[in-house]
C-alpha cells in the first residue's frame, strides 16, 4: 500500500516530465524473481532483441553474460530508503518506449506504472491486491495470468499475442558462456554424467536424503557418475547423503566450486539432470539437457521444463499442489517425505528414462 501512496504523491511530477520523454525505442523488462524465473523470461528477451532489465541481484551473473540485455538495474540497490526508491523511479520513468511487467508485485507495479512509456504491457496474476488497480490503469495492455496458464507463453504474449512457447528457445547465458578453465572430469568422461541438486533455494523444496538414496540405488548397475551442484551452504545435505551410502566413488562434489555464471556450461556437459523444481532444473532445460524433475509441492502446469523432461508428481491424490509461481510458500501442509515420495513404478520410470535418453546415439562403456 505504501507504493500506492508514493505513486499518488509523485503523479504530478510524472505528468510534468512527460513532454521530455526520450524512449528511443528502448525496452524495459521487469522480473525480480530468482534463477528459474529469470531463465523463463529469456524467450521474451530474445524476441525483443535488446532490453534493459530490473532484476534481482541473485541473477546478475547470468544477466551480465546475456547479449540480449543492455542496462541492468538491481531491485535490492533501491530498497534501502524512500529516497533510493524515488531515485530509481525517476531514473526509469522517461527512459523507455516499451515496458513489460512480468512479476506484478507492489514494488514492480509501481515502477512500471510510473514510466512514461508509449507502450506498457502488464501481467496481472491471481495474487493481485485491490489497490494495484491504480497501477494497471496506466497500462496499454493487461494480460490476466491464471494458475492454468504457462508463464513462458504469458510473458511472450505481452509483446505479441501470436507468439507461443515454441516461438523462441530459453537460455541461461546468451550465447552460452564458457569459462577459460573447466573443472577436471567434466568433459573427459565415458560414464553417464548425471547432475543433481540435492537442495533448492526454497528449502521446503529440498528432496529428502532417503529419496536420493532410492534414486541412486535404482540407477546402480548403470555406469553413472553423479555431480552434485550447489552453493557452499548445501554441504550439509551432501554430508547427510554420503552417510547413508555404502558406495561413494561415483559421486563428485561441485558444491561451492562454481560461480553461478559457470553453472550453465558445467550443466551442459552433463547427460542428464535430476532435481526438484529449482533454478538448476531450468538451466539444464535451457542448455538442452534431459531432466528428471520431482514436482513435490509444486504445480508444474504453470511453469515446467520443456526440452526433454520426466516430471514426477505425488501419486497420493491428497497431496494437491500448494506452490505456484506467484504464490510460493516456504512451509507446506505435508512433509517433504510425503511430497517427494517415489513409488517403485516411478523409480523404474527414472531408470528407463536415463537409459533411453542417454543411450540414444551414445555408447557408454
Amino acid at each position: 500500500m505504501s507504493y500506492v501512496i508514493i505513486f499518488i504523491l509523485l503523479w504530478p511530477f510524472k505528468i510534468l516530465m512527460k513532454p521530455f520523454h526520450q524512449g528511443k525505442g528502448r525496452n524495459l523488462v521487469i522480473q525480480t524473481a530468482k534463477i528459474g524465473d529469470f531463465v523463463n523470461i529469456t524467450p521474451l528477451l530474445k524476441h525483443l532483441k535488446k532490453s534493459d532489465v530490473l532484476i534481482s541481484k541473485t541473477v546478475l551473473p547470468l544477466a551480465e553474460r546475456d547479449a540480449t540485455i543492455d542496462a541492468i538495474f538491481m531491485i535490492e540497490d533501491y530498497k534501502k530508503s524512500l529516497l533510493s526508491k524515488i531515485h530509481l523511479a525517476f531514473k526509469l520513468h522517461n527512459r523507455y518506449d516499451n515496458v513489460y511487467l512480468l512479476q506484478p508485485n507492489s514494488v514492480n507495479a509501481f515502477y512500471a506504472a510510473f514510466c512514461n512509456a508509449k507502450y506498457k504491457a502488464f501481467l496481472i496474476a491471481y495474487t493481485r491486491k485491490w489497490y494495484h488497480g491504480i497501477f494497471y490503469q496506466t497500462a496499454d495492455v493487461v494480460r490476466l495470468h491464471q494458475k492454468t496458464d504457462f508463464t513462458l507463453e504469458s510473458y511472450l504474449k505481452l509483446a505479441d499475442t501470436s507468439l507461443s512457447a515454441e516461438s523462441y528457445s530459453k537460455h541461461a547465458t546468451f550465447p552460452l558462456w564458457k569459462p577459460e578453465k573447466t573443472l577436471q572430469g567434466l568433459t573427459e568422461n565415458n560414464q553417464i554424467k548425471i547432475g543433481i541438486s540435492i537442495s533448492a533455494g526454497n528449502k521446503a523444496k529440498t528432496i529428502p536424503t532417503a529419496v536420493w538414496v532410492k534414486i541412486l540405488n535404482v540407477l546402480a548397475g548403470l555406469p553413472c557418475q553423479f555431480y552434485v551442484f550447489g552453493p557452499e551452504n548445501e554441504q550439509k545435505y551432501l554430508d547427510q547423503l554420503l552417510e547413508k551410502l555404502s558406495n561413494r566413488e561415483n559421486i563428485i562434489s561441485l558444491i561451492g566450486k562454481l560461480e553461478l555464471h559457470e553453472v550453465p556450461y558445467a550443466i551442459s556437459q552433463m547427460d542428464m539432470y535430476i532435481a526438484s523444481d529449482s533454478g538448476n532444473i531450468y538451466i539444464a532445460d535451457a542448455v538442452n539437457i534431459p531432466v528428471v524433475c520431482l514436482a513435490g509441492p509444486c504445480d508444474l502446469t504453470e511453469q515446467h521444463p520443456t526440452y526433454a523432461p520426466l516430471i514426477l508428481t505425488p501419486e497420493d491424490k491428497k497431496l494437491t499442489p500448494e506452490s505456484f509461481i506467484f504464490s510460493a510458500p516456504y512451509k507446506f501442509r505435508h512433509s517433504a517425505e510425503e511430497l517427494f515420495s517415489l513409488s517403485d513404478t516411478q523409480l523404474d520410470k527414472i531408470r528407463s528414462f536415463v537409459m533411453n535418453k542417454v543411450f540414444q546415439g551414445q555408447n557408454h562403456v
